[in-house]
């Protein structure tokens, strides 16, 4: 046989981690259950029944400013019949702390007249947990908005990088080859006689020929015109072409990637092989690209090794930038005698 509700009524309320108050048409305390004896730090029932409950959970705010019970929205169904609602309340323990709550009042028809039900919980991990939130997602924000900036910046350099190569090429270059093949011409017309002449032709058609070497070199380190023509691998084979160390290059993918893409990359794979050459002491280099769901391209030389995963060189830490602003990762597996692997994961946009 079930019992009456009205029979274990009494031992629910007593299980029940939610504070349950209730109070009468004067806003006295008939009733709370232990729950509510523990959140405002009483030790027993009797400590709260008959005292007046908003001056004994907020008889002021948490400033020190008054409150006066005119106010208190918790007693309102009483005289109103409206069940309440709150987020925003502060209550006061009996050590005269303070805590932040979320509160629920209902109307409730006692023998002397209406009286209010509620029931409240301490908001203080809730309103933590909300402030991290806000705190994580503004920080999250924040690296956005900077990766973003970083990229933009990135870009803008790239686009200055092309276009001082091809000034460089259009521009000093092409003057440089017209005045080449005017002394050629010049030193082709001088009569044998003239031989002070045709040396000192001879010396200015090396010297306009180094510089425009020279100039090709400048205009290649700032911009290769191989990348935007032909792409990564073909502008990082040509780079491992002019390399110090013998290097090698493996990896080929069936698509152009977006100009930022590869130009980044390029830059990364040059300044990664710009590292070894100076440092790693190294006969060999291997540089490998390979595109999955993004473009992996890894740099690993047979040098001394050794090189710090925090090491606060311009290398690395460039090299962190280049990809982290494009939502990439980098790895750097340096165990002292065995060389250095530089690996980096640049995603690639559909």
């Amino acid at each position: 046989m079930q019992l009456p509700i009205r029979s274990v009524l009494p031992a629910i309320l007593d299980s029940v981690s939610q504070v349950v108050w209730v109070v009468d048409h004067r806003g006295d305390i008939v009733y709370t259950n232990p729950a509510g004896v523990a959140a405002l730090g009483y030790d027993d029932v009797e400590d709260l029944v008959g005292l007046p409950s908003h001056e004994t959970l907020h008889p002021c705010r948490p400033d020190g400013s008054p409150f006066p019970v005119s106010e208190c929205r918790m007693l309102q169904p009483a005289v109103t019949g409206v069940p309440a609602h709150g987020s925003d309340e502060w209550f006061r323990r009996r050590d005269g702390s303070f805590f932040p709550v979320s509160w629920w009042a209902a109307p409730i028809d006692l023998p002397e007249g209406r009286g209010v039900v509620y029931s409240f919980f301490d908001a203080t991990e809730s309103r933590e947990l909300e402030r991290a939130r806000r705190e994580r997602d503004t920080a999250r924000i924040r690296a956005d908005e900077s990766r973003a900036a970083q990229r933009r910046i990135m870009q803008s350099i790239e686009s200055v990088r092309r276009q001082t190569a091809r000034d460089l090429h259009d521009g000093a270059q092409q003057r440089l080859v017209s005045l080449l093949i005017g002394l050629r011409l010049t030193r082709d017309i001088l009569p044998e006689s003239a031989s002070g002449a045709a040396a000192l032709l001879d010396q200015s058609i090396a010297d306009a020929q180094t510089a425009i070497d020279e100039l090709r070199e400048l205009a290649y380190g700032v911009y290769p015109s191989v990348l935007q023509a032909k792409g990564l691998v073909a502008a990082v084979e040509s780079l491992a072409e002019r390399c110090a160390v013998p290097t090698s290059v493996v990896g080929e993918y069936p698509r152009r990637l977006p100009a930022e893409v590869e130009s980044n990359a390029y830059f990364v794979i040059a300044e990664a092989l710009t590292n070894a050459v100076k440092h790693a002491h190294a006969s060999h280099i291997r540089i490998t690209i390979e595109l999955k769901e993004a473009l992996l391209i890894e740099v690993a030389d047979d040098g001394i090794g050794g090189v710090a995963h925090d090491a606060g060189s311009g290398g690395l830490i460039g090299l962190e930038d280049r990809v982290s602003a494009f939502d990439g990762v980098v790895v750097i597996d340096s165990p002292p005698g065995q060389g250095t692997t530089v690996r980096a994961e640049i995603p690639v946009p559909e």
